[in-house]
């Protein structure tokens, strides 16, 4: 049985957003915390989860690094099953980083329940951090079986705008930029933009995203 942390808003829901971690943060992370506040802000309600290594480190286990990205998606699929029994309406699968690469693989399955409308990405990996050289990892976006949304910070390492503007995405996937934004949506100090207004910004877009499903 998953445990979520759940994030709820304070009247109407217009989806519910069952969202992993990145691979090295919890999911209540500072990043987590605001773009689940943000989000509920929105009218989605936000079901964050844990994988196993992850949430091993709260009981006092070794710091492990997380397991390859598809060995994982199981982990997502079992969260989304309780998920489904536990709520009502349109699920959204997303995650920070790694999250929504595993969410993205996940939303290639053959099997995926009617219930899930979409899939949003905070930070998507296209790349190892600062290797725009290596393998680009596009294949969960091509094989998606729902429309994904990616929500990027244009200087992040792991896929900058000016790396992106090269690469041709699949017509389901939408691409937006955070201004100035590195792999954690936060701009330099003497950028105009600011992490709160670009979590917020992060947050509007993808009530945009589930309203167009």
């Amino acid at each position: 049985m998953s445990t979520f942390l759940w994030t709820r808003p304070a009247s109407e829901t217009t989806a519910t957003l069952l969202m992993a971690h990145g691979a090295g943060a919890p999911m209540d992370s500072a990043f987590m915390n605001k773009m689940a506040d943000v989000l509920a802000a929105e009218g989605i309600a936000v079901a964050r989860f844990e994988f196993a290594y992850m949430a091993g480190r709260r009981t006092g286990g070794p710091k492990k690094p997380p397991p390859r990205a598809d060995k994982l998606i199981g982990e997502f699929q079992t969260a989304l099953q309780t998920l489904l029994s536990e709520t009502e309406g349109p699920i959204l699968l997303g995650g920070k980083s790694m999250g929504g690469r595993v969410a993205a693989m996940l939303g290639g399955g053959g099997s995926l329940p009617g219930r899930v409308a979409g899939i949003c990405c905070y930070g998507y990996p296209f790349h190892p951090t600062g290797k725009p050289d290596a393998e680009w990892r596009l294949a969960p976006l091509e094989e998606a079986r729902r429309p994904i949304q990616i929500l990027q910070g244009d200087r992040d390492p792991f896929g900058s705008k000016a790396e992106l503007d090269e690469v041709t995405l699949p017509g389901h996937v939408s691409l937006a930029y955070l201004e100035d934004g590195n792999h954690d949506f936060g701009p330099r100090g003497k950028s105009p933009a600011t992490l709160d207004g670009n979590i917020q910004e992060a947050a509007r877009l993808t009530a945009v995203f589930a309203s167009s499903l």
